[in-house]
């Protein structure tokens, strides 16, 4: 059994941090996309408009029912050879859609969860003042739904930022394709791949103390 090389490893770590805002950028950019797609689903599946709602349900049950990988494959090496004009999309903006339809599904169902839980008497009194759906689900429902959704969805947001790894299968040079390519170098794939974990590692700690902290202060701020 050898010893572990931590000379390369600890040079190793500048290499794999240069590519942090890289995985950061697609990660927030898929989850702001996310969110939006997943919030108009989640009141579609609600208020059931006619005609849209099988749409949204075989979204949902596809995007929930295969693996992200198979996707991420699907948008950036199968889709090109039916639609001729995605061959321009390269691996970055794949990543960003694959991960965003992926996580919308999930994040769909979470603040659909999230609006129904909203007390009834809620409701019932926007719909007494004469308030239209839009205006009730815009004014009165989606704020509280979002108190109720959000730790769920920062887990959703960790789970993405985990994600981005599979991007380099696209050729995209983020974190795990940088240490894929040292390591390829190097020969030490142990060393490289053992940063590039605790590097994650320590990300999802951050937000998931960040997301501590937010639930407490949510709470904090609707305690009676």
């Amino acid at each position: 059994m050898r010893a572990l090389d931590f000379d390369y490893m600890l040079g190793l770590v500048p290499v794999i941090l240069g590519y942090v805002p890289l995985t950061l950028f697609m990660a927030v950019a898929a989850m702001v996309c996310a969110l939006a797609l997943a919030s108009l689903m989640a009141v579609e599946r609600v208020i059931k408009v006619p005609g849209l709602d099988w749409l949204v349900i075989l979204f949902i049950s596809f995007f929930r029912g295969t693996p992200l990988l198979v996707q991420l494959f699907l948008f950036y090496y199968g889709l090109p050879q039916v639609f001729s004009f995605l061959a321009q999309i390269n691996g970055v903006t794949a990543a960003i859609m694959g991960l965003t339809l992926h996580f919308s599904a999930y994040m769909a169902e979470a603040i659909r969860a999230a609006i129904i839980g909203v007390d009834r008497s809620q409701w019932e009194a926007s719909q007494s003042i004469g308030m239209t759906q839009g205006q009730m689900m815009r004014r009165i429902v989606l704020p509280q739904a979002a108190r109720i959704a959000a730790p769920t969805l920062v887990n959703y947001f960790i789970d993405m930022i985990k994600g981005t790894s599979l991007a380099f299968t696209l050729g995209v040079t983020e974190m795990m394709g940088a240490a894929q390519k040292e390591a390829a170098g190097s020969f030490l794939y142990f060393e490289a791949f053992l940063v590039v974990a605790l590097i994650y590692w320590f990300m999802v700690e951050v937000l998931s103390q960040g997301q501590k902290i937010l639930e407490t202060r949510l709470n904090k701020a609707y305690a009676r």
